[in-house]
């Protein structure tokens, strides 16, 4: 017998869906994996490959066996959290940060970041976003009905050819001037930003924040990487007290105790922008998981007494070290990150054989998904395009480029680099 039921259309935003990139490097990587027999090496997405510090994993174990720490925490996060978040915080702020009504906690910065789009975006309202962006920005603006405005960073002139910082992504203040309306509701940073490892330098948050102050405009700033930082960083919040009324900044435990798992993130803000973030916090997950907030509380207090964020990032200077030295050895150029554990790399060098077979699905792609596709097949690297972060306009910014994550284990990286000599044949 047939069924005469017709299942209801999907919300047009999660209808037909394309593929996104994360299921096309992976589901590239599985294949040549099973072709090959050979393990691949995986420097494409951002999960770390190790554990946790010793000092928050035996915090988790010890919130386990707590009988009321395995039930629900109160919807802006556990007391103990958002203490330790206020006395971690305050000294960067400049301002002793109240931990009842400036902080709220959430699933994870990406649910914490929706939740402050629900609370402030109404439809038609715009968000200016710059390129290359983390790609749950756009979903998440646009799901309250908001439309997403983008303004690219611009590579550095000489990209193609020389090594240079990452401080060399370049806002156009024009570009950013222009594209502020009076519909625009929202600014959302990134620094350290992920893919390039740019800081935003003092002068280039200034502008932005005059902007906004100007404007009336909510900063959103995602700093989810302020852990790991390699020059000076500056929090837009800090920059006076008019930009700090309207600034909403992020953090994450997930990057800062290599816990991406956890989904324990936080937002710091004034008591009005947090307010209504709590509400949609509350809405959306209610709250967020109670032992690994008690985890997080933990391990924020003896991070502060140990020296955890200075071999942190004593570490991934190294780490970056074993992985460049494979670009200057091949010649090829990158950015060198300011923060992060990210690494752009220039491959326009590369040449591809002309008669190589690549799936269909990527031959409409931009050129640094067949590139990053045939680095798997042929190198056995994963990698991400960077192309996924910009929009089809501006797309040519960026497809010359792959993205790498250092967040591995030193010998997954030198494996990664034994395996990239493999392109000195391919070089041009």
């Amino acid at each position: 017998m047939t069924s005469s039921v017709v299942i209801p259309r999907p919300n047009p935003l999660f209808d037909n869906v394309p593929k996104d990139v994360w299921s096309m490097i992976n589901e590239a990587a599985a294949l040549a994996e099973k072709e090959s027999g050979k393990k691949i090496t995986n420097l494409g997405q951002g999960f770390f490959s190790y554990s946790p510090p010793d000092f928050a994993i035996e915090a988790a174990k010890r919130a386990l066996d707590v009988p009321m720490l395995n039930q629900y925490s109160p919807t802006r996060g556990r007391q103990s959290l958002r203490n330790a978040l206020a006395k971690s915080y305050s000294p960067f702020f400049n301002k002793a940060i109240n931990p009842d009504t400036e902080i709220v906690v959430t699933s994870g910065a990406n649910e914490g970041m929706l939740s402050a789009f629900m609370a402030f975006v109404h439809p038609g309202d715009e968000v200016i976003v710059f390129e290359p962006f983390f790609d749950q920005y756009i979903s998440n603006i646009q799901m309250p009905g908001g439309k997403v405005v983008y303004v690219p960073l611009h590579p550095p002139a000489d990209a193609a050819f020389k090594t240079s910082s990452a401080a060399n992504w370049s806002l156009d203040v024009k570009e950013l001037e222009n594209a502020i309306t009076a519909k625009t509701k929202m600014i959302v940073i990134n620094t350290p930003q992920n893919p390039t490892g740019k800081i935003f330098s003092k002068q280039e948050l200034q502008i932005i924040a005059d902007l906004a102050v100007k404007h009336n405009v909510i900063v959103l700033s995602d700093e989810v990487y302020d852990s790991l930082f390699y020059t000076p960083f500056t929090r837009i919040a800090t920059l006076n007290e008019d930009i700090a009324k309207l600034t909403i900044s992020v953090g994450s435990a997930g990057k800062t105790f290599a816990a991406t798992g956890w989904r324990v993130g936080w937002l710091i803000a004034n008591a009005e922008l947090i307010t209504p973030i709590a509400a949609a916090n509350t809405r959306i997950c209610f709250t967020a998981n109670s032992p690994l907030q008690e985890a997080c509380a933990e391990a924020i207090e003896l991070a502060a007494h140990n020296d955890y964020y200075e071999t942190q990032i004593k570490s991934f200077k190294n780490k970056f070290e074993i992985l460049n030295s494979v670009w200057d050895e091949l010649g090829l150029p990158y950015s060198i990150p300011e923060g992060g554990y990210f690494v752009l790399v220039h491959f326009g060098k590369v040449k591809i054989p002309e008669d190589y077979e690549f799936p269909k699905e990527l031959l409409s792609k931009p050129k640094d998904f067949r590139v990053a596709y045939w680095l798997i097949r042929e190198i056995g690297v994963v990698s991400i395009p960077p192309t996924e972060f910009y929009i089809p306009e501006h797309a040519h910014y960026a497809e010359d480029f792959l993205r790498f994550a250092v967040c591995k284990d030193d010998a997954i990286l030198e494996d990664a680099v034994e395996r990239l000599r493999g392109l000195k044949k391919y070089i041009q």
